[in-house]
């Protein structure tokens, strides 16, 4: 069976719920092909910055998320060898854009408002796609139950190991031998820290945590695997996880310590870290003809600058805009069918340029410095040491505000 549809998304995560919200925003349809039978809430947390809400207010749904989050006002960095701080940052200056926004929120919550502002049968589930044809000017999207759908223009969003992404013909993410340990922690009687930033560094670690709520703290402990030994099959034990991480915050605070000894093994994972090569983003084709991909799909990055969702909410709201423009545009007098297609096809091609155009040097910085901050956060040796605490840890958390300083601008609907 084939059915056809106009603009087709594959994968219902940020970026692909996202995008559809924002086209449906300006009048455009879409359908969002997910391959899980649900909506995948996997992950916890995550921190958006002012770049973030920005896209987010664009969209229109910010302000049901602001009032389940706290604000978090500031950096307070410490050193995990000896538990004692290094330096502290509040943000209390504007960027060049306006005031920072900083907020900790529960992934599961972001996907559920998406979902709900989106009409019913936009998603739909257990779609695995397997593969994509080339059709004359449209593409055939093939999935794994048989059907077949014809488009006239296809966005992956479906993650890390894009399927959309391979076609387009961008190499395979790298491992870059650091690995995360992340968790959440509910605290029923309230967690007592203030709406801050925590982060430890050193010892080939960095441990830190924030606030979602005043009853739940967001925590993680990324690592290289160069420089820090672990157990065997600790990526399939949490109990593991948790010991290794404990195991490495010894000297920290109790309360910074407590954080991590309370969270209950359900609410523990471990993942390796992958980029795409900086330089595969910049001459790559992350858009071609009526293809392109956005959010990982397009920028898989280290976590060490918090850019890896604010990014494709960036991309999904530039992405919107741009397709807006392609398919607002009426064809030109009376001419047949094919010239049509032809003429329709076109202003697709230049819309997703557009879009390419727009997105691949803020890819390109945006994981080359997540790499950097990355590398030099968790390298050992003294001279390492020396210049994380004296003066690296102040041009990281400056570092961060800069890159999140970003306008992706606004959507125009009712």
């Amino acid at each position: 069976m084939e059915i056809k549809e106009d603009i087709v998304i594959v994968g219902a995560g940020i970026a692909g719920l996202t995008t559809s919200l924002g086209l449906w925003r300006l009048g455009l349809r879409c359908l969002v092909l997910e391959s899980s039978d649900s909506l995948r809430t996997t992950g916890f947390a995550l921190t958006l910055w002012t770049n973030a809400w920005r896209a987010l207010d664009a969209v229109g749904i910010a302000d049901s998320l602001r009032p389940h989050s706290l604000q978090i006002r500031g950096f307070r960095v410490a050193s995990t060898e000896s538990g004692l701080p290094t330096s502290e940052l509040l943000l209390e200056t504007n960027g060049k854009h306006g005031d920072y926004e900083s907020r900790c929120v529960r992934r599961k919550d972001l996907l559920e408002v998406l979902e709900k502002e989106l009409p019913q049968g936009t998603i739909r589930y257990s779609s695995k796609v397997v593969s994509i044809e080339e059709s004359g000017h449209f593409k055939l999207i093939h999935l794994a139950d048989g059907s077949i759908i014809r488009t006239k223009v296809l966005i992956g969003c479906d993650g890390v190991n894009s399927l959309v992404a391979k076609w387009l013909g961008l190499h395979k993410p790298v491992n870059v031998r650091r690995s995360a340990i992340r968790g959440l922690v509910d605290f029923p009687d309230g967690h007592g820290f203030e709406p801050k930033f925590y982060v430890f560094f050193g010892g080939g670690v960095r441990y830190g945590f924030l606030p979602v709520s005043e009853k739940s703290l967001y925590w993680f402990c990324t690592f290289s695997s160069s420089v820090v030994q672990y157990g065997e099959g600790m990526e399939e034990s949490p109990l593991k996880m948790k010991q290794f991480v404990l195991s490495r915050i010894g000297n920290v605070p109790k309360e910074a310590f407590g954080v991590v000894e309370r969270t209950e093994l359900e609410y523990i994972s471990c993942a390796p870290l992958k980029m795409r090569p900086p330089w595969n983003v910049l001459l790559g084709n992350i858009a071609k003809h009526n293809v392109c991909v956005a959010g990982d799909a397009l920028h898989p990055m280290t976590p060490d600058l918090g850019q890896g969702g604010c990014s494709a909410l960036e991309d999904s709201v530039i992405l919107a805009r741009c397709l807006a423009e392609t398919f607002s545009t009426k064809p030109r007098g009376e001419i047949r069918d094919e010239e049509n297609e032809e003429e329709e096809y076109e202003r697709i091609n230049k819309g997703l340029m557009k879009y390419m155009k727009e997105r691949r040097w803020r890819s390109f910085s945006l994981i080359s410095t997540a790499y950097v901050v990355g590398f030099i956060q968790e390298s050992a040796g003294m001279v390492m040491k020396f210049l994380r605490e004296k003066l690296f840890s102040k041009y990281t958390a400056g570092t961060m505000l800069r890159m999140a300083d970003f306008d992706c601008g606004k959507l125009n609907f009712a």
